[in-house]
């Protein structure tokens, strides 16, 4: 429990020093939205191809029929874009207290849901760096992204990608698994990148695909640059205490709400 509070006192402590604001050593350049040219104007986003049946077979729903597991999605969307709109918020984190629960899909597919609102782009981040999933949940081979960007000087808009069947939405993966994520997370680097990010276009929700909140401190060190997280807990699974702990560890954001999933009860 004193190492919880230790790494909460910590992660206060480095919210305030970043809203107090320091000079800026290394400039990010400007992160595109959905189609946007790059920051110089030279290159467009590159769109990549998906498959219709491994997004199926993935239920990735920008493969799926409209229905009722779509609908949750859309659900889901809706309400949390009322408590963005309400408070001025445009950055998510998505977590779970535990691996396997989930919140990898469920980044993918609220992302998916709100690029299909007409007044939105999405950025989705796999911030995930010791081990990036959202490129194995589209079907698509492992390529450079986030890690890359933070551990050497590859350009940024050499990583981003459109996924075909889906407008509006770019993404931005993880890259190669790195060992000292955590550190990376709480780079300045990523503090400048996640604060462009951000307040590039004030009609961008930028979502991170974060690893769960209990096994490693990465989450916690990314947690000061969200303006609010989302818990995925897994039904039968996700224990109270888990919960009550990542909740505690979360508490330097505001949490937007919990999603029960693998519900053998969807209805309940």
């Amino acid at each position: 429990m004193e190492r919880i509070k230790q790494a909460l006192e910590k992660a206060r402590q480095e919210r305030e020093t970043r809203q107090e604001g320091s000079a800026v050593a290394r400039p990010v350049p400007p992160v595109p939205a959905a189609g946007d040219a790059g920051g110089s104007g030279a290159a467009v986003t590159p769109a990549v191809s998906l498959d219709e049946a491994v997004l199926r077979d993935k239920r990735i729903i920008a493969g799926m029929a409209p229905g009722s597991f779509p609908d949750a999605y859309n659900l889901l969307r809706t309400r949390i874009l009322q408590v963005f709109k309400e408070n001025g918020w445009n950055s998510l984190g998505i977590t779970s207290p535990g691996p396997g629960a989930g919140s990898t899909l469920t980044a993918l597919n609220l992302a998916i849901s709100m690029a299909r609102e007409v007044d939105y782009t999405v950025l989705l981040v796999d911030a995930n760096l010791r081990q990036p999933a959202l490129l194995g949940q589209l079907g698509l081979e492992p390529r450079p992204g986030l890690s890359d960007y933070l551990s050497s000087d590859t350009s940024l808009t050499d990583l981003l990608f459109r996924p075909g069947l889906v407008e509006h939405l770019v993404i931005l993966p993880g890259g190669e698994p790195l060992a000292n994520s955590a550190e990376m997370l709480n780079s300045p680097r990523m503090g400048r990148l996640a604060e462009e990010m951000k307040s590039r276009y004030h009609t961008r929700i930028v979502i991170y695909d974060l690893p769960p909140v209990l096994g490693s401190s990465d989450t916690l060190a990314f947690a000061p640059h969200l303006d609010a997280a989302l818990l995925v807990v897994e039904d039968g699974v996700t224990q109270k205490q888990e919960i009550e702990q990542a909740v505690e560890l979360l508490s330097v954001t505001n949490i937007v709400g919990t999603v029960l999933n693998k519900s053998e009860s969807p209805g309940s």
